[in-house]
C-alpha cells in the first residue's frame, strides 16, 4: 500500500499542470481549429468539404501535438470558418483555439493576439504578360499598374511614384468588381503588384498560365504565422515546437513541394512557385520575426 501511494505522488508531481488553451482543450474534450474557406492554397475546402492546404497542415500537425500532450489520441477536432474581420475578435472569445491561414504577423496584430514561428514568408511583386519587358519595379514607368485596393502594395505603388516620379497610373480593384488579375488580363495594366504567393494563385486559375510571369525586386516582405490568444505560454511553446520541428526536419518542405510545385485538389491547378531564398532560410532558422 506504501509503495502504491508513493507512485501516485511521483505521477502527480511529475505531470504538468495544464493551462490557458490546453486546459480548455482538456476540459472539453474539444479542439476547435479557424481556417479559411477559399484561400488557395493555405487553408480551404475541397467540393467535398474537406478542410486542405499548405497552412492547414501545419495546423493538422499541431492538433496531432495536442492529442499527445494531453494523452487524447480520440481528440474531437472541429472547424470553424473564420474571415479576415473576424478572425481575432473570435479568438479572443474563445471560439475557437488556434489558426493556421494566411494571417501576417506585424506589430499592430500582435497588441492583440500572438503568432506562431512564420510557416511562410511573401515579398510584394509583380506579375506581367511573358514576352513584356516587364521585368522589375523600374520598368513600369509611365504604366498602369492594377493592385487590390487598401492592399500594402497600394501604398507601396503610391510610395514609388511619389519618390521616384514614375509617372505610374495606379489602378485600385476593388473587392466585388473587376478583379486586378481581370484588369491586368484584359490588357488595361501592365503589371499587377501584390503577394507573390497570392499572384501564383491568380496565375494558376488564368485561361492560359503559361503566358504569365511574376518578377521583381520584393518592394517588401510579410511573415504568416498561426495565431493564438496571447499570454499563454505553455500552448506557444507546443505550436512553436511543432513548427520548428516541421521546418528544420524537412517536412514542411515536403509540404511546400505538395502544395506549390504540384498539382492540387480538387481542380488540379498547379502554383507552379518556387521556393524562396527567404522561405529557405526559414526553414534553417525558424523564427516569428515580423518583418
Amino acid at each position: 500500500m506504501v509503495v502504491g501511494v508513493g507512485l501516485v505522488a511521483v505521477s502527480a508531481a511529475g505531470a504538468e499542470e495544464l493551462a490557458g488553451t490546453l486546459k480548455k482543450i482538456n476540459d472539453s474534450n474539444v479542439v476547435v481549429v479557424g481556417y479559411r474557406e477559399s484561400n488557395v492554397p493555405f487553408s480551404y475546402q475541397d467540393d467535398g468539404k474537406n478542410v486542405m492546404g499548405y497552412s492547414q497542415e501545419y495546423s493538422n500537425k499541431i492538433v496531432e501535438a495536442i492529442k499527445k500532450k494531453l494523452n487524447k489520441p480520440n481528440l474531437e477536432v472541429s472547424f470553424l470558418p473564420i474571415t479576415s474581420p473576424n478572425r481575432i475578435p473570435l479568438l479572443n472569445n474563445k471560439v475557437y483555439d488556434f489558426e493556421c491561414g494566411s494571417t501576417t504577423n506585424n506589430k499592430e496584430r500582435q497588441q492583440q493576439v500572438d503568432f506562431s514561428d512564420s510557416i511562410f514568408v511573401a515579398g510584394t511583386r509583380l506579375m506581367a504578360k511573358k514576352g513584356s519587358g516587364i521585368n522589375d519595379f523600374p520598368d513600369l514607368q509611365g504604366k498602369a499598374v492594377v493592385t487590390s485596393s487598401g492592399s500594402t502594395s497600394e501604398i507601396l505603388l503610391n510610395q514609388l511614384n511619389s519618390n521616384k516620379n514614375m509617372k505610374m497610373r495606379i489602378i485600385s480593384a476593388k473587392e466585388g468588381g473587376t478583379s486586378s488579375f481581370q484588369t491586368l488580363e484584359s490588357g488595361r495594366a501592365a503589371a499587377f503588384m501584390m503577394d507573390d504567393a497570392l499572384l501564383a494563385g491568380d496565375r494558376a486559375k488564368a485561361r492560359h498560365p503559361d503566358q504569365w510571369v511574376i518578377v521583381g525586386t520584393a518592394q517588401s516582405h510579410e511573415a504568416y504565422g498561426c495565431m493564438m490568444r496571447k499570454n499563454d505560454p505553455q500552448f506557444a511553446a507546443l505550436v512553436n515546437d511543432t513548427v520548428a520541428g516541421a521546418q528544420t526536419s524537412g517536412e514542411a518542405a515536403g509540404w511546400y513541394k505538395k502544395w506549390f510545385m504540384q498539382p492540387i485538389p480538387p481542380k488540379g491547378l498547379n502554383m507552379n512557385f518556387e521556393m524562396s531564398t527567404e522561405m529557405k532560410d526559414l526553414f534553417a532558422h525558424p523564427n516569428n520575426h515580423a518583418l
